[in-house]
Order: structure tokens, then sequence, then C-alpha cells
């Protein structure tokens, strides 16, 4: 069961202007379940993207680099799951830009001004006899009345999901420029989940009007500090898509400066929501049972914040220790000790769990009592607080524990 998460309500899901949204079931993977999602988008709206960093990028990742390049302006998005396509070699690029093509031509606009998503089984062939007969199931449902409500991003949000157990999708409201601005977001993924955009993707639309030249700056700063800032198992995927549209329909002048006054207000409100997409994917990871929140401070800079950071939330003992409730606390130290801080001196270490003092000047605290540790690991939301003693740097990333199940769902994955 995820952890203290639950399913979005419709009634808390804002419609986007500009934005409408149609989901189908083609039975790209598995019959009777939504897994055709298009995203159409009025013209004039401005988009901007980051992806992974993994080197086997898929197919359709490698298509939506070449399209956002071109400068043509995105009008359309389409997002299979069930199938990756990716390891897929030239048929795949060929099967995303068929994709791509197919519903350009439904829609009447350039090739190029559509953005292709794929999630699931790597290097399996993308069955494309069932994704584009199922395309104008898709746009119909685009057509219908629910893009007024909360709705087609719900069913949005249920399209995009493989092993998620629930749906992800959340919206926030805020004043810019003395006009009221919505945005809403989904996201998928529950393993395979170390971002770096770098099977996570994201997909975020606010009514407010950005400058198109700015919207890849905007992804990438959401990201840096959400998505990019969780992990569950350490692994990168191959598809990772974080997307920001902007469609101006909110009517506040144009944000030209993401550094300005009306720019700051904007980021500052986008992140709570990408930061709570980026939660609900940790929370909903494989087989999880806590949500462990890992900061460290004290660092010479935020790089060797989150060498320490990622090194204690991918260890496997480290995770496997949390889902047991077993206070054995060294493995946080080890995490830390090879993260590849090379000069890092021992001595300047603080370690805290929850409200318990672990760790003093590098040793274990005089005071600390092992059925305290014990205590805090047996909450459902933990804090693991690491001071480096070195600087004044911070950061703060997110994870999960291990369980059986993750073994196990993944060891079933295909089956």
């Amino acid at each position: 069961m995820p952890v203290q998460l639950n399913a979005p309500v419709v009634d808390d899901l804002l419609p986007i202007k500009g934005v409408r949204i149609g989901v189908a079931q083609a039975g790209i993977r598995k019959a009777n379940r939504k897994d055709l999602t298009v995203f159409l988008l009025d013209e004039g709206c401005a988009v901007g993207a980051v992806f992974t960093q993994n080197r086997y990028a898929a197919a359709p990742v490698q298509v939506c680099r070449e399209h956002l390049a071109s400068g043509a302006g995105i009008r359309a998005l389409v997002i299979n799951t069930g199938n990756a396509n990716a390891g897929t070699g030239e048929p795949g690029l060929a099967d995303a830009r068929q994709t791509c093509t197919a519903l350009a031509r439904c829609l009447n606009i350039p090739h190029e001004q559509v953005l292709p998503f794929s999630t699931g089984v790597i290097m399996e062939p993308l069955p494309m006899d069932r994704l584009l007969a199922g395309l104008p199931t898709a746009l119909a449902d685009a057509a219908q009345p629910q893009h007024e409500s909360g709705a087609q991003w719900l069913s949005a949000a249920q399209g995009i999901m493989t092993t998620d157990t629930l749906p992800k999708a959340a919206s926030v409201s805020f004043e810019l420029a003395g006009k009221p601005i919505h945005a809403t977001g989904i996201a998928k993924g529950a393993g395979m989940i170390r971002p770096n955009m770098a099977t996570m993707l994201g997909f975020l639309a606010t009514d407010a009007a950005v400058a198109p030249a700015l919207m890849g700056d905007l992804a990438r700063r959401l990201a840096d500090v959400s998505f990019n800032r969780v992990t569950v198992d350490g692994d990168t995927s191959t598809n990772d898509s974080f997307v920001v549209i902007a469609t101006g329909r909110a009517g506040q002048p144009v944000v030209t400066d993401l550094d300005s006054p009306a720019g700051q207000t904007l980021v500052a409100a986008l992140t709570p929501l990408a930061q709570r997409l980026a939660h609900a994917i940790v929370r909903d990871g494989e087989g999880a049972t806590k949500f462990i929140t890992v900061r460290v401070d004290g660092g010479r800079n935020s790089q060797e914040c989150l060498l320490a950071a990622y090194a204690i939330a991918h260890s496997p003992l480290v995770k496997t220790a949390f889902f047991a409730s077993d206070p054995n606390l060294g493995r946080i130290l080890a995490a830390v000790g090879y993260a590849g801080i090379n000069d890092l001196d021992i001595r300047g270490i603080d370690l805290r769990l929850g409200d318990v003092h672990v760790v003093k000047q590098g040793g274990r605290n005089p005071d600390y009592r092992e059925e305290d540790g014990a205590r805090v690991m047996k909450e459902p939301e933990i804090l693991v607080h690491v001071s480096l003693g070195r600087g004044s740097a911070t950061e703060t990333v997110w994870t999960c524990d291990f369980s059986h199940d993750y073994v196990t769902i993944n060891a079933d994955y295909r089956s």
C-alpha cells in the first residue's frame, strides 16, 4: 500500500484553459485498461521539457528532443503505457515518428509539433497497429465536455500508470500580477526511479503566460527541486520525461525573466506542485512501507551534500533496515563514508534520526539508546538528518524503504 498517499479527488483538480485531454483503451499491453493519452494544446502554448540522462534514451525521448529543437511550437502530446519503445533501435525511432505523423494528420498540423512519450517494458516492439487504431478514440474523448473539469486530468493520470497503485495528480492556484493562475500536473512512476533529467513521466500545465524561451529553464528549475531529488531504487529510466506547458490563457503580463519578481512568484508557486507529484512517486514506490526524507547539511557545496544523501538513499542495506525497523544505523555512516567526499573529516559528522541524536562528532552519542532509534524507525515517515560539519550547503532527497514486495513486483513484472 502507498505510504500515506490517497488517490486524487476529481473536484480538487483544476482544468487548464488551452489544454484538452483524451484517453483511450488501445490494448497496448493489456486489455481493458487506459493506456493511450493525448494532450491537445491551443496555438500559442509555450512548452519546455527535461529528459533522462540515460545514454540508452528511448526512441520517443530522442524524437521529443528533435521536435523541441526544431522550434516549430508544440501542439500535441501522445503518451502510451505498457511499452517503453526503448532499446528498439531504428525500428523504434520509426515507430515514434510514425506515431507523431499519424496524430499530426488527424490534427492537420506538422509532425514536428507532436511530442511522443512511452513507458513500460523495455526492448519490445511497440504494437503500432493497436496504438494507431486507438488515436481516434482518444481524440474523440478529448472533444467531450469533460475538458471543462478536472476529470480529464484524473483520467490522464490513470492512463499513464504502469506498476503504480494509485494515479498521481494535483493542482494549485495562485495570483500573478493580480490575475488568478491555475496549474495542474500528473505523474507516473513507482520503480526504476532515480530521475536525472535528467520509468518517470510528469506533465504540468499552467494557464500563466510565460515567454517560450524560458520554458526549458522553468522545467529544469522545477525538476531540480522535485523529480531530480527522489529515488526509489537508484535506477535511472530510459524514458524519464518532465514537461511543463504554459498556455497563456490567464491574461497576466508575460513572464520574461524567471529571476524577476513575477518569475520568482511563478517558480515559487509551481515548486510545491512539482514536489507533491515527485513525493507521490516515492510514497507509491514499489513495495514501499515508509517515506524517508534524507537531509544533509554542513557541506561545502550542494554537490557533496547530494553525494552523501544519495549514498544513504540508494543503499540497499539502509533501505532494508528501515523496512525492518532495525536501528542498524552504522549502515548510514558507512554510506556517508563511501559517498565520494574524499577529504571528509568524520569527526565533524552528526546524525539524527527524527528527534533522536544518534551520532555526535563522528561517534555514537553517549546518550543514544537503541530503543529510541527503533521507535523512530517504526514510523511511516522518517527524517534522516546528517550534518557534515564543513560548510553551509544543504540538500534534501526523498526515498523509501525496500520490502519483500519490491522483489516480488519486479520479479513478476512481465508476467
